[in-house]
């Protein structure tokens, strides 16, 4: 046994692509070997900006011989269905062996040297290799048929041991040598085998292993913040796009203008963020600091006094234009910005932005009735001015400031508090980690956004199908969910749909009332959202399915009662004799009389009795939403049921008989109705 390297080197990869090409490789060269009949005992996989590689661990020098068989025809089908199996498997009929009246093919393969194997299989590789874009160049460029790269391929590793496998592509040979740092190492890099590779090159100032250097800059960015007292704000997804960026990264400590700290917090993280990958700190109260944490890519000789000098005027520029876009934005009112509004199209069947905020203001007062403390003319405001940060500077550069800054632009001209958050969160919750609002003012107008896509979207047909949601609604109907239920609202789903579809055809956008159609979505999302919380699904299909429940709130209470209630052993023998009962009654005419007393047997007279006492009780349960009152009424009913199931004969030949008993049934299933459809439930 021995191990393989094999390292792809190009032009920059970069950053966001390395992860999935690490992934790539591993698959790519895993099936090549299984075609082979080769596997390793471990594949290791790195990516640095510069190179691509992979380590195979305990390969066989040779392949075992193989025996493959292939089942053809049968003896004395169509001449075509034999010819086209000949063809397929390259062999002629008298090669072929027949066995209880079939054609099978067999074919011997020998054992191959595994070098050859991977000479064969690194060509494949490179030019099926899945890059998200790819380019050629050279003078090969001009056909389409030449090789295509993330960017240009510059040379290839493949050693199996301490030996070369010679394999080439497109003039491009298999080597044993490499390059180091850009600017830390001239010259190539010999490597001898897989075990000396990442030794090799961190003496050429390369750290090979991702891990590593993500591990290097959290460490140092870290060690940099808190030798100048600060601390650093963790962000993982920038420690690994700088670690996709560096192949030696050195954590740098750099500031900037304190006055740029007028500036929302937000536009100077993103700023620093998105545009230069450098890291923001806080200082010992908690507040932004002035200071930010850049990654170099080599050890310079000054301590990267240099670098931060350089990326400090860098940022500078970026903040400059940040601000000038913040005072610029705060000269124009909110009400003159949403003016523009009405030249934005929201949707080609939908109309414009300025008429889905006309309409989330008439959603959001109207809401306010259902939150308790909540204001409307302050709901209606902040609705109003919602969507008005779309047209502003700012928001044009960072979209993903839209809200915040109509938050920050509200409180600054002067705007109640509560308005200002209510714009600031009315995108909110955006994901399943993400936080709810609880403010009165920002859930109504939060809810009147979301609600008005839902609807206005089911209205014209633009429904979710299969996994594609480009219109995320799925996520709104979850959002939805948790503004409802974590605040506890009391809010008829089908009503408030209702009611903006009303303001759609009032609109002259869309006539149709889609209620019931989102009332289903909503129960999907529902099952989806309470699995995490260990709720059964079918448990919910049983409340949804009597029709008429569409308060969350209640409809929740109701399910977690039924839970804990059907997982008893009351629950359990009731749950049966529901579904023998319906059984029963699949046959039964579908008018049955009421069952009146005379001379009744035991087991009827007990089951009436306690139909008698239970159903008033559970009714008035449900009205009250006493819900685990209404189970322990239910549960009232189980001795009285069993007991009728052992000691009568439903289906009497004497039709009196059998018409008193299945009204008896009727009444013990609707009773149980009542409180859930119980042949919706599983078990």
């Amino acid at each position: 046994m021995t191990d393989f390297l094999l390292e792809l080197l190009s032009e920059e990869i970069p950053a966001r692509m390395q992860d999935k090409a690490r992934d790539d490789l591993a698959r790519l060269f895993s099936t090549e070997l299984e075609r082979a009949g080769l596997k390793a005992a471990d594949l290791i996989t790195f990516a640095t900006p510069r190179r691509l590689a992979l380590i195979a661990k305990g390969l066989p020098l040779e392949t075992q011989a193989v025996r493959e068989e292939t089942k053809g025809p049968k003896v004395g089908a169509p001449p075509q269905a034999l010819e086209g199996f000949l063809r397929k498997i390259g062999l002629t009929q008298d090669q072929l062996e027949e066995r209880e009246g079939t054609y099978f093919a067999i074919v011997e393969k020998p054992g191959r040297k595994t070098a050859d194997v991977l000479a064969d299989a690194i060509p494949a590789i490179i030019r099926a290799f899945p890059w998200p874009k790819s380019q050629r160049w050279g003078a090969a460029s001009r056909s389409t048929e030449s090789l295509r790269w993330v960017r240009p391929l510059q040379g290839i590793i493949a050693l199996l041991g301490d030996d070369l496998v010679p394999c080439e592509i497109d003039g491009i040979a298999s080597g044993t040598a490499t390059v180091g740092h850009r600017f830390h190492h001239k010259g190539p890099v010999a490597i001898g085998n897989a075990a000396d590779y990442a030794t090799k090159l961190r003496a050429a100032h390369v750290i090979v292993d991702q891990d590593e250097r993500r591990a290097m800059i959290r460490a140092g960015a870290e060690q940099a913040a808190s030798a100048a007292g600060l601390t650093l704000v963790p962000d993982e997804g920038l420690v690994i796009e700088n670690a996709g960026l560096t192949e030696w990264p050195v954590p740098l400590l750099g500031r900037f203008d304190p006055d740029f700290l007028a500036v929302p917090e937000e536009v100077i993280q993103l700023t620093a963020r998105v545009n230069q990958k450098y890291f923001i700190c806080r200082d010992a109260a908690g507040k932004l600091a002035n200071a930010f944490v850049c990654t170099a890519n080599i050890s310079a000789h000054d301590g990267g006094v240099s670098i931060i000098a350089g990326n400090e005027k860098v940022l500078a520029a970026r903040l400059s234009d940040a601000r000038f876009f913040y005072e610029t934005d705060l000269k124009v009112p909110l009400e003159k910005q949403a003016e523009k509004l009405k030249d934005i199209v929201f949707h080609e069947k939908l109309g414009t932005v300025a008429a889905r905020v006309h309409r989330m203001e008439a959603i959001a007062k109207s809401l306010a009735a259902a939150i308790p403390a909540c204001d409307a003319q302050a709901a209606g405001a902040a609705a109003a001015l919602a969507k008005s940060d779309l047209v502003t500077g700012m928001v044009g550069e960072f979209p993903e400031l839209q809200g915040l800054m109509g938050g920050y632009y509200a409180a600054a001209q002067g705007r109640p508090a509560v308005v200002a958050e209510a714009i600031r969160d009315h995108y909110k919750p955006v994901g399943a980690s993400d936080t709810v609002p609880s403010a009165p003012v920002s859930i109504a107008v939060a809810l009147a956004e979301k609600l008005d896509t839902l609807t206005g979207f089911f209205a014209v047909d633009e429904k979710p199908t299969g996994s594609k949601d480009p219109f995320a609604l799925r996520r709104a109907a979850l959002a939805v969910i948790r503004l409802i239920t974590e605040n506890g609202l009391r809010l008829p789903l089908g009503t408030a749909f209702a009611n903006v579809a009303q303001l759609y055809a009032a609109d002259g956008i869309a006539s149709v009332d889609p209620s019931a159609d989102l009332l289903e979505f909503f129960a999907d999302r529902l099952k989806v959202q309470q699995r995490e919380a260990g709720v059964r699904h079918d448990l919910i299909d049983a409340v949804f399915a009597l029709g008429g429940e569409d308060d969350l709130v209640r409809l929740l209470a109701r399910v977690t009662a039924l839970q804990s209630f059907v997982t008893t052993e009351d629950g359990t023998n009731l749950l049966a004799a529901y579904k023998r009962a319906a059984n029963i009654l699949k046959a039964a005419p579908e008018s049955m009389p009421v069952p009146a007393s005379g001379d009744l047997l035991a087991a009827e007279s007990a089951l009436l009795s306690a139909l008698d006492a239970a159903e008033p009780k559970a009714a008035s349960a449900v009205e009250s939403e006493q819900f685990e009152a209404a189970m322990a009424a239910l549960a009232s009913l189980r001795a009285p049921i069993d007991g009728f199931f052992d000691g009568v004969m439903v289906n009497d030949d004497d039709p009196a008989k059998r018409a008193f008993r299945l009204g008896l049934l009727s009444r013990f299933r609707d009773a149980v109705h009542r409180v859930a459809d119980f042949s919706r439930i599983e078990g």
